[in-house]
């Protein structure tokens, strides 16, 4: 049995920047779907009564930005320092405002809701668009934790909207950056990633 478990439902959702971090990162682990018996198992074990669960070891965590954070500072995923550290604080915090508006139009109000969001997404990407303009990672040269999430979402919104990036050429030459690093094409390459929905509900 694999020292690291991620318990979680069979979606792309907030698991899959973990799961891509940990890939990427030759990071062996075991994964539990959760969603057959999330109500009665798995529901009244979570601190927060979500998932994704993460156990390594004799570490438990829930929150998907908390895992992210724990898997940087054990993989040096982090920076170099204070000042690094912030930066990608304060992108990942960035990419969490616009994943709940996302997350909020896909399972409250996709129908309606779509083409408004489309519509607003330029003035959201251009923030992005701003702080990517130099390096080629969040970081610079060196990759950290907070690329994963804002790959993974970028990622999604393609998939939602295929011209979003076109505007701006920072952020989609970084979008092709990510899917083309190795661990990124091997997760991709996978049955698993193949076979799950970025969404529950299936809208995309």
């Amino acid at each position: 049995m694999a020292k690291i478990q991620l318990v979680y439902f069979q979606v792309r959702g907030r698991g899959e920047s973990i799961r891509t971090l940990m890939v990427d990162n030759n990071v062996e682990y075991e994964e539990i779907d959760c969603g057959p018996n999330w109500v009665q198992e798995w529901k009244p074990k979570m601190a927060f009564g979500q998932s994704p669960f993460f156990k390594d070891g004799d570490v438990e965590i829930v929150q998907s930005n908390a895992i992210l954070r724990y898997l940087a500072r054990k993989l040096d995923l982090y920076g170099s320092n204070n000042k690094e550290a912030t930066r990608a604080d304060m992108i990942n915090d960035g990419v969490e405002d616009l994943r709940i508006e996302y997350t909020r139009m896909i399972y409250q109000n996709y129908e309606e809701g779509k083409g408004p969001f489309i519509e607003k997404l330029p003035g959201k990407l251009q923030c992005f668009e701003n702080l990517m303009k130099s390096g080629d990672y969040v970081l610079g040269s060196k990759i950290c934790f907070t690329d994963y999430n804002l790959f993974d979402l970028l990622d999604c919104l393609v998939t939602l909207s295929s011209p979003c990036l076109d505007a701006f050429p920072s952020l989609k030459a970084y979008h092709n950056r990510m899917m083309n690093r190795p661990g990124v094409q091997k997760r991709r390459a996978t049955e698993h990633f193949k076979g799950i929905k970025i969404n529950g509900n299936g809208k995309q």
